[in-house]
């Protein structure tokens, strides 16, 4: 049958689209020296680097699907969409303190990654009851609030559907990833590095408005350096996102898994709701609120005390202000010095330090309404004698003492990072980078006691 103009004008698009793809294929494959294909997906190819042993190209493609693939359409753009989404959450994790495979984002529509051999588990983080979890919860109603975060893991396996699966089940399975055998401690690792991803994509997302109901990662093993990773992809498949807590405005894939029937118009709805997702994505990478610690110093000899602390700050992205000031024999000095930085509305923690008699760290307490810290650089001649004077306060005030410099550095952080998600969510990945050491150390300890 002959074509209408509008047909072969329509062809002619979509070979023109195709020749597109495969130019900008071909020119990335020309600037990285792109090796054989190692792995391809329903939404992105894995390509060996020529040049960077160890390193990968993650080449997204623009291809949505739903129930193993059950479903599937192209949708114009969303190769650039999900790497875009992608790229600022393992930014995001990776400035927090997560270790993730992430490199750096190469083009538009692909990312340069550490080499991994996947671990064939999904990890489910949930906050909120809906989708699968109420068909195998009945009685459970659609909006339960788990608190903690339920956690649940599935086999990837398509031909069966992804079965979930216990704890049990994956430590018989005795899994050999990339030389690491997937034991007891692995599990537990991978269990607990969930549950810190999720609070701190769920706090950045907070900030937005925008509530995180569940979302599913995967881990590899580093072919180079043999240590779990978060890798794979983090984009709008990878989670349901409910703006203001309210499920009829859902930005996510669920959108499109629910179309009663795939037109023009539904795929361009859902196309809006990804590009929604990843504009605001870079957002999450600004910290909302400016913060600082002001460093009140009784003599210039504390310096160097001064200075651990400043350091440890820096850690958490919080920046140090340092002031030389004594209550004792300047107490007007210290109280203009105070003024100063409560009038230009910063959130700030004063940290006093001063050794002997600490009269700087009560003199602030009694006299702002921000939080304060003394930290004194305590000898050892003098030390015991000493730290009383910062330990019995008067009553009134409020100031606490903390002697070690990093800890004040952290309760700091603490303090700062109610306001400031960034400082949060760096926190929260320095508590669970302290758990896996420990862990590690302890598997170590155990192996050579064997």
């Amino acid at each position: 049958m002959a074509s209408t103009p509008g047909t072969a004008r329509a062809l002619i698009c979509t070979l023109e689209l195709q020749l597109d793809v495969h130019v900008l294929i071909l020119s990335l494959f020309s600037e990285l020296k792109i090796d054989q294909k190692l792995n391809e997906g329903k939404t992105k190819q894995i390509f060996e680097l020529v040049d960077q042993p160890g390193l990968v190209l993650v080449q997204s493609k623009d291809q949505i699907t739903a129930g193993n693939a059950v479903r599937k359409d192209q949708m114009e753009g969303k190769a650039a969409i999900a790497n875009k989404t992608t790229s600022c959450m393992f930014q995001l994790l990776q400035e927090s303190g997560i270790k993730t495979a992430f490199v750096k984002q190469h083009s538009d529509t692909a990312f340069i990654a550490a080499h991994c051999e996947m671990i064939p588990i999904e990890w489910v983080c949930r906050r909120v009851a809906t989708g699968s979890f109420l068909k195998r919860n009945p009685g459970v109603k659609e909006g339960y609030r788990f608190s903690p975060l339920k956690m649940e893991m599935f086999f990837k396996d398509d031909a069966n559907n992804d079965p979930q699966w216990s704890e049990e089940q994956l430590l018989e399975a005795k899994l050999c990833v990339a030389g690491l055998t997937i034991g007891q401690c692995e599990v537990d690792i991978m269990s607990r590095s969930t549950v810190a991803i999720f609070e701190i994509v769920e706090k950045a997302w907070a900030t937005q408005n925008c509530t995180l109901v569940d979302m599913k990662i995967e881990f590899g093993v580093s072919v180079k350096s043999g240590e779990i990773v978060l890798a794979d992809v983090i984009d709008n498949d990878s989670w349901r996102l409910w703006p203001a807590g309210d499920r009829s405005q859902q930005k996510d894939k669920q959108v499109y898994r629910e179309l009663k029937e795939v037109t023009p118009e539904a795929m361009q709805m859902v196309k809006r709701n990804f590009e929604w997702v990843s504009e605001r994505v870079k957002l999450l990478l600004d910290p909302q609120a400016s913060s600082r610690v002001v460093l009140l110093m009784g003599s210039i000899s504390d310096v160097a005390h001064c200075e651990k602390i400043r350091k440890a700050c820096a850690s958490y992205g919080i920046p140090c202000v340092l002031r030389v000031t004594s209550a004792h024999k300047g107490p007007d000095e210290t109280l203009r010095i105070k003024a100063e930085y409560e009038g230009d509305g910063v959130p700030t923690v004063f940290v006093a330090v001063a050794g002997r008699s600490n009269g700087l760290g009560p003199v602030m307490s009694g006299n702002t309404a921000y939080p304060v810290i003394s930290c004194p650089p305590l000898t050892p001649d003098w030390g015991p004698q000493d730290v009383w004077s910062s330990l019995r306060m008067p009553s009134g005030l409020g100031c606490s003492t903390v002697l070690s410099p990093e800890a004040c550095a952290q309760f700091a952080a603490q303090i700062l990072g109610l306001r400031d998600h960034l400082v949060w969510c760096k926190l929260r990945a320095s508590m669970l980078n302290t758990w896996v050491s420990l862990k590690l150390a302890d598997k170590k300890f155990q192996a050579c006691s064997l």
